[in-house]
């Protein structure tokens, strides 16, 4: 899916929770969803959970992206609680960064969509934020038509 195909632009949260500050790496996918059409909401580094879903209600979010060096990525399945008790378990996740292989179950089961490692490839990452994306919209879509009859 190209990511131009969204309209308006697919809103993507980039950021870390934690207390992790290395941020080069979600610099870097920033600047390539953004250069996809893709509006891209960056936060500093060391998010609260609480911050992030306020922030994922404010600017009506359709993806977060989550960046980990250290161990930051083991808040992720906390964030994925506290994203559906404020009624936004349709937002989609992805994580980048370090993650153990024998970690990554866990926050796909937490409800994770895919995650990133070192290496992965530009169009890769675009490719699935936008496919998720447009899977969330359509959620929504569904979700508002529904309460609509």
């Amino acid at each position: 899916m190209n990511a131009s195909m969204l309209a308006p632009p697919a809103r993507v949260l980039v950021t870390k929770i934690g207390l992790d500050g290395h941020d080069r790496g979600s610099r870097i996918v920033a600047a390539y969803l953004r250069d996809a059409g893709m509006e891209v909401i960056y936060t500093p580094p060391w998010q609260s959970t609480s911050a992030v879903v306020k922030l994922t209600m404010e600017e009506d979010v359709d993806v977060i992206g989550i960046s980990s060096l250290a161990t930051d990525h083991l808040i992720v399945p906390k964030l994925m609680a506290a994203l559906r008790a404020a009624g936004l378990g349709h937002v989609g996740l992805v994580v980048g960064g370090i993650v153990p292989e024998d970690e990554r179950p866990a926050l796909i089961e937490a409800g994770v969509s895919a995650i990133f490692g070192p290496g992965s490839a530009r169009d890769e990452i675009i490719g699935h934020v936008a496919k998720l994306a447009a899977k969330v919209r359509a959620l929504k879509n569904a979700a508002l038509r529904e309460i609509a009859q």
